[in-house]
C-alpha cells in the first residue's frame, strides 16, 4: 500500500473539490500529501476561505479512513483510478463534475471506442424489455467493433441491458451508487459477478465506508452519462432517474435517444416528453442509433455457394466484376476494363446486368461500387 494512494483517496473524498480546483491546489502545494500536512493558515491563504476541511483533526481522520480503504482495495483486487491517471475514462474526464477517483472491479476498458448507456424505469414493461434485448442484440450483430453497454444495475431496464450484453457477448459496465463492498439490490449480486467474470466491470466513486443515501443514486447518473458516447432512455415516467440522466447527458453534449410509446402509457410519457422537448431523438430500432452515431457496420459476408444459388445466371464477365468490386469496394470503368481485361463495350453490358440484379451501384464519374445489402 503506497502513501500516494492513501493521500489520493483522502483528497478525492473531500467534498466540493472538482478536477479544476484540484489541479490549482496541486500547482500550489505540489502533492496531495502536502495538502494534509499543511497548516490551517496555509490552506486558508491558498484557498481564500476557511471551513471544516482545514481543521487538522478532520484531515487526520480523512487520512486514517483512506488507509482503511486502501487496505480494502488491496485485499479485493480493486482498481483505484485517479483523475490524472491515463486509465481514467477519457469521456468522463471532460465533464466538469467528474469525480477525482473511481473504484472499479473487472477488466472492462473504461474508455471504449464505442459505448452506449441504456437506462429506464425500474418498472419495465414487456415492450421496453423486448426493445432492450433487440437493441443490444443488434449492436452486437451489426457494429464493426465492440460496443460497451453501461447502466446502473437497478431493477427493470438497467439489469435487462446488462443481461442482454452478456447474452450477446458485449462488455457491460455497472455504475454503482455505493462502495464495492456491497451490491444493491442484493438480488443482483449474481448478475454483478457474471458481469465481472465475462469481461465487464463494476464502477463507483464511493468508498466502502461511505453510507448509502438516496441521493447517491441520482449523483451516480453523471458517471453513467459521462462515460458513454450516447444514451438511450427505453422507458420512463415523466419524473425519474432516467429523465435526470438524459438531461445530464444532453448537458455533456452526448447524443440522447428515446423510445416513443403510446401517450396513455405511464412509462412512455417521459420518453415522449424528451422527444417533444428535443432533448432526445426518436429511435425505432438499432439502425437509427448506428446511423446517427456513424458507427461502422460489419461486412455482410455471403459465401460462394449462397451467391451461386441466389444469382445462378451470372456470366463469367459478371462474376469477375462482382468479385473485383467485392474485394476492392469500388472502381472506375476504365480501371475495371484494364484490371479484368474486358473490352469496355462488353464490360458496360455486364455492369448494367449487375445493376439490375442489385449487386452493383453506379455513381457519377463512371465509378461503380458493390451494392450494400
Amino acid at each position: 500500500m503506497s502513501d500516494t494512494l492513501v493521500y489520493r483517496i483522502a483528497f478525492a473524498s473531500l467534498r466540493g473539490i472538482n478536477a479544476v480546483m484540484a489541479r490549482e491546489l496541486m500547482a500550489r502545494l505540489g502533492s496531495e500529501e502536502e495538502f494534509f500536512r499543511a497548516s490551517r493558515s496555509q490552506l486558508a491563504a491558498i484557498m481564500g476561505f476557511r471551513n471544516r476541511l482545514m481543521e487538522p483533526d478532520y484531515r487526520h481522520k480523512m487520512v486514517e479512513d483512506a488507509r482503511r480503504e486502501a487496505d480494502f482495495i488491496s485485499a479485493n483486487s480493486i482498481n483505484a483510478v485517479y483523475y490524472t491517471d491515463e486509465s481514467y475514462p477519457d469521456l468522463l474526464a471532460n465533464c466538469d463534475d467528474a469525480p477525482l477517483m473511481l473504484y472499479s472491479l473487472g477488466d472492462a476498458d473504461l474508455s471504449p471506442r464505442y459505448s452506449i448507456a441504456v437506462v429506464g424505469t425500474r418498472h419495465a414493461t414487456p415492450y421496453g424489455l423486448d426493445f432492450t434485448d433487440r437493441l443490444v442484440k443488434g449492436l452486437a450483430e451489426r457494429v464493426n467493433g465492440e460496443v460497451t453497454v453501461l447502466s446502473g444495475l437497478a431493477y427493470g431496464v438497467d439489469v435487462a441491458a446488462h443481461k442482454a450484453a452478456m447474452r450477446y457477448g458485449l462488455p457491460t459496465i455497472g455504475v454503482l451508487a455505493h462502495g464495492l463492498n456491497t451490491i444493491y439490490p442484493a438480488v443482483h449480486r449474481a448478475v454483478a459477478a457474471d458481469m465481472v467474470r465475462q469481461g465487464g466491470a463494476l464502477v463507483t466513486d464511493y468508498r466502502s465506508i461511505d453510507a448509502v443515501h438516496k441521493g447517491n443514486f441520482l449523483a451516480r447518473n453523471r458517471i453513467v452519462a459521462g462515460m458513454s458516447h450516447c444514451l438511450i432512455v427505453v422507458e420512463s415516467a415523466r419524473k425519474g432517474g432516467a429523465m435526470v440522466t438524459a438531461k445530464i447527458a444532453s448537458g455533456y453534449c452526448r447524443d440522447v435517444f428515446a423510445l416513443p410509446g403510446r401517450i396513455s402509457d405511464t412509462y412512455s410519457k417521459g420518453c415522449n416528453r424528451l422527444i417533444t422537448l428535443c432533448v432526445a431523438k426518436l429511435v425505432q430500432d438499432v439502425d437509427d442509433i448506428i446511423e446517427d452515431m456513424n458507427w461502422p457496420l460489419k461486412e455482410q459476408r455471403v459465401n460462394a455457394d449462397a451467391q451461386q444459388s441466389l444469382f445462378p445466371s451470372l456470366s463469367p464477365d459478371q462474376e469477375a466484376v462482382a468479385r473485383y468490386l467485392g474485394e476492392h469496394g469500388e472502381a472506375q470503368l476504365n480501371r475495371l476494363s484494364v484490371e479484368l481485361d474486358i473490352p469496355v463495350g462488353r464490360l458496360m453490358s455486364a455492369l448494367i446486368e449487375l445493376e439490375f440484379q442489385g449487386l452493383v451501384t453506379a455513381f457519377p464519374g463512371g465509378t461503380y461500387r458493390k451494392a450494400v445489402p
